[in-house]
């Protein structure tokens, strides 16, 4: 049977491994004690995304990393920000080489090993999209970029650029068609068939040193989104559309050389059950994240009606390296409401170093240092113990079923803050009650306790109680809960 609720720890490598030189110089993946990703292990940790381990061309610091819109978002970070803390973006590559700055391939590979000793996969990034705009791939395999004519380019030398003094090629920045380009990027072409099979041929190496991707921005590779941002260029240039999805043919060719290999995609725009069909194991869940920011406590339950299929496929998360963090922005309360809801739902549940002690600045990837913050140890404990109950087998291998809170008694509508749903699993079974508000609540949440009890014991496993109630009034009337903000039970019976 299929795991239902897999976990990812994302780790922003490159800064993280800071902590572990007692100067605070960056130190190597070698000097990461196993101690480390033991405890990750013990806490239900199944994969882990070294985010940010390719070599970066240090010419793009120059180049593109200090204009006065990144440096204002640098020193709002960084109080005491210096100059040698710009590293580049880890999404503006050379080339798939692990960079020497985190011990290169060799300590990767011997990081590897030991994590997959202890059950734990390695994933790592795989930037479809695009190289970096100073990356030498643009002289040795310019065929794989989109270029364009000069007139493009003057019309808009934003997006677009030329290499060098050369003024006969013009190549086209990375973009998100809702945004400005991203300056420090080249475009890969996903409509010529030489520049597809070269990804899949860095897709085949990189599975030879790691157990999965998360590819970055996957929508943007597919057909119909990659003509829509760059209709005009591929009108002028004569490619046609191809016939088959890149994703499609990628992860079938990984697939004959590993049929375990993850492919987890970052993606937004309503493509996720797309690129689900198209091979992805999981996609992002970024719609959960942003009604988990509001008060519309229906608007979550609706999300968690969804396809079976869908929700198994889904990343559930409430920060990564892209997104505020979670204390910040929820606030500590409401962030370990979040963090039981995810934590406890079909799919990928996805954390970021430093949300388990409650770091609240968001850090420009461009950046390799953090601020100093002080851990919130109260919270730490939370999620230790959190993460200890999400990684049972129930969660993993049950059935899930979503609850219909009702109202305790006329008139008082606060049931529809509260979300419940059930595993069962080999005579197991575990409740989830959330209430995802600020105020206090009250429900009445029916279910089938297990055939021939009179009586059921329900031991809160978060909040360490225990409450003994009738099973004739749980499947009639239903269980009566009272909840405080932001409060959760789960129980075990």
């Amino acid at each position: 049977m299929r795991l239902k609720n897999r976990s990812l720890y994302e780790i922003n490598t490159r800064v993280w491994l800071r902590n572990y030189d007692a100067e605070g110089k960056c130190a190597t993946l070698k000097d990461v004690p196993n101690e480390y990703w033991d405890k990750l292990a013990e806490l239900g940790i199944e994969n882990i995304w070294l985010m940010g381990v390719w070599e970066t061309p240090i010419s793009t610091i120059k180049n593109y990393c200090l204009e006065p819109f990144l440096l204002d978002e640098y020193k709002a970070a960084l109080k005491d920000f210096r100059a040698d803390d710009v590293l580049g973006s880890p999404y503006s590559i050379e080339d798939y080489k692990v960079s020497n700055y985190i011990g290169g391939e060799k300590e990767l590979l011997q990081v590897k090993e030991y994590l997959n000793s202890i059950g734990i996969n390695l994933i790592l990034d795989f930037i479809s999209n695009h190289f970096s705009a100073d990356s030498g791939l643009l002289k040795e395999h310019p065929e794989i970029f989109l270029t364009t004519n000069r007139d493009n380019f003057l019309e808009d030398p934003y997006t677009f650029f030329s290499v060098g003094k050369s003024e006969d090629v013009y190549f086209a920045h990375g973009r998100d068609p809702f945004f400005p380009a991203w300056r420090d990027t080249a475009q890969v072409n996903y409509f010529s068939e030489e520049a597809r099979a070269f990804m899949i041929e860095r897709l085949k190496n990189i599975s030879k040193i790691c157990d999965g991707v998360r590819v970055d921005m996957a929508m943007l590779s597919l057909n119909n989104v990659f003509k829509n941002t760059w209709g005009k260029v591929l009108t002028d240039a004569d490619y046609p559309a191809p016939e088959n999805e890149f994703w499609e043919v990628a992860i079938a060719n990984i697939r004959q050389l590993r049929k375990d290999f993850l492919f987890i995609a970052e993606a937004y725009w309503d493509l996720e059950w797309q690129l689900q069909n198209l091979g992805f194991d999981y996609t992002y869940d970024k719609r959960l994240m942003d009604r988990l920011k509001g008060t519309f406590v229906p608007a979550i339950i609706e999300h968690l009606e969804a396809t079976e299929d869908f929700q198994l496929k889904s990343v559930r998360f409430i920060e990564n390296h892209d997104e505020p963090r979670a204390a910040h922005y929820l606030g500590i309360d409401k962030s370990k409401a979040a963090a039981v809801l995810i934590s406890t739902l079909m799919g990928m549940r996805l954390y970021f170093e430093g949300q388990f002690t409650g770091e609240k600045v968001r850090l420009p990837v461009q950046l390799g240092r953090k601020p100093k913050e002080k851990p919130n140890k109260s919270l730490e404990l939370f999620y230790e113990k959190l993460l200890r109950i999400a990684k049972h087998e129930i969660f993993k291998r049950g059935n899930w079923e979503l609850l219909r809170p009702v109202s305790s008694w006329e008139s008082d509508e606060s049931f529809m803050n509260i979300i419940a749903y059930l595993w069962s699993y080999d005579n197991q079974y575990r409740l989830i009650v959330i209430n995802y508000s600020d105020a206090p609540a009250a429900a009445r949440i029916s279910f089938n306790p297990p055939e021939g009890m009179r009586e059921l014991t329900l031991t809160d496993l978060l909040n360490n109680k225990k409450y003994v109630r009738n099973t004739v009034e749980i499947r009639g009337e239903g269980l009566y809960v009272q909840l405080g903000p932001y409060r959760a039970h789960i129980f075990a019976f």
